[in-house]
Order: structure tokens, then C-alpha cells, then sequence
């Protein structure tokens, strides 16, 4: 079975996917096809610039993320137009991807999606967790991880789904406010469950 995996920004998406890699799960990150798709000379980061312009590049022709992540948290619209540049082009290599995955034996595909909702990709998964924490400790672990300021974090924050909205669409929900070690065991038991009890039968309505 495929298990659609999101949640909010720092929410600590990639350490669960990477507990679940540890557990024997084999894992599909959205986010590194997103990197993949807008690779310098790619058709989609053409777009992207013919779109926002030869700023958003480094000197070396690649993108320029840091650039861009300023013009799409500060504007919504901004960021509406980003999306339906990459989305397509993140959606039609993650289908194949997943398709491959598919033609073997897995126990259990995880696909790591941050946007999961948001770019409709339900379609995608059987079962969906979202990954939830403590917003205080949330908008923390974001300035230290991209040192950036406080304001900028809550900017980024407010930008996606609210948890909550995330949470009433889960199928299974993991709080990461505690321990590391805490989030380790919960992420073993539902990969238990899911291979031993769910099965590859059990998809989304």
C-alpha cells in the first residue's frame, strides 16, 4: 500500500519518513522531485523564470531557492502561480515513480508530501498520516532550521493548510511534540499495523 505522508512546515515530516525508511518502508519525497523538476536547463524551470524572472537564478543558472521562497511566502498569488507551474511537472514524476514502486514487492510506499492537500494528491495514497506539532514549538524549530525571523516563520506557517484542516483528513495522526525517541516508536507501531493489519487491500474511498 501507498501512505500519503504530510503535515505543516517543521512539523518534522522528513524525520518520520526516514523512521519509516528504517522500519523497511520505501520512501517518495515530494519535496526532492520538486528539486528534480526545476534542475538547471529543465523545460519547468524555463517556465519558472520566464514567469518571475532571471532573479529568482544564481549566478550559475540554477535556482536561486532562498530568492524564491521570499516571493511566494509573501504573496499568495505569487505562490498560486508557482504552484501551477510545478505541480504538473512534481505530479507527473511522482506518479511514475510510484508506479515503478509498484511493479515489486513493498510492504509499505510512503509518499512524503508536504502539499499533499493542497495539490490534491489524495489520488495518489491509500491511507494518509499527518504528521501534527505544538505551534509554538513549531514556529522554533523554523527559525533555527532556516534562520530566518520570527515573522517570516509565522509567514510561512499561515502560507499552508492549518493543522487541523490537515488532521480532519488523516487516516492516522502522529503528534512530533515530544521526543525524538517518542515519534521513533509511534512511526514502528503504525508500520506494524499498517503491514500486518491494513494490508495492501485498504484504500481511500
Amino acid at each position: 500500500m501507498i501512505l500519503g505522508l504530510t503535515g505543516g512546515i517543521a512539523s518534522g515530516k522528513s524525520f518520520v519518513a526516514d523512521s519509516f525508511v528504517e522500519c523497511g518502508a520505501s520512501l517518495v519525497s515530494a519535496d526532492l522531485l520538486a528539486r528534480e523538476v526545476v534542475n538547471s536547463g529543465s523545460p519547468t524551470l524555463a517556465k519558472v523564470v520566464d514567469a518571475f524572472g532571471l532573479q529568482i537564478l544564481t549566478a550559475g543558472g540554477s535556482l536561486n531557492r532562498e530568492v524564491m521562497a521570499q516571493k511566494v511566502f509573501a504573496d499568495p498569488l505569487a505562490r498560486h502561480r508557482l504552484e501551477l507551474i510545478t505541480h504538473p511537472a512534481i505530479a507527473h514524476l511522482a506518479e511514475c515513480r510510484l508506479a515503478e514502486l509498484k511493479k515489486s514487492p513493498h510492504d509499505l510506499i510512503v509518499y512524503e508530501a508536504p502539499l499533499l492537500f493542497e495539490a490534491g494528491a489524495e489520488s495518489r495514497v491509500d491511507q494518509i498520516l499527518v504528521v501534527v506539532i505544538d505551534p509554538a514549538l513549531q514556529v522554533e524549530r523554523l527559525l533555527k532550521r532556516d534562520e530566518i525571523s520570527e515573522a517570516e516563520a509565522k509567514q510561512r506557517v499561515t502560507a499552508q493548510w492549518p493543522q487541523a484542516d490537515k488532521v480532519q483528513k488523516a487516516d492516522f495522526v502522529i503528534d512530533n511534540s515530544g521526543s525524538l525517541e517518542q515519534t521513533r516508536h509511534a512511526v514502528t507501531s503504525l508500520y506494524h499495523y499498517l503491514v500486518e493489519t491494513v494490508g495492501s487491500g485498504s484504500s481511500r474511498p
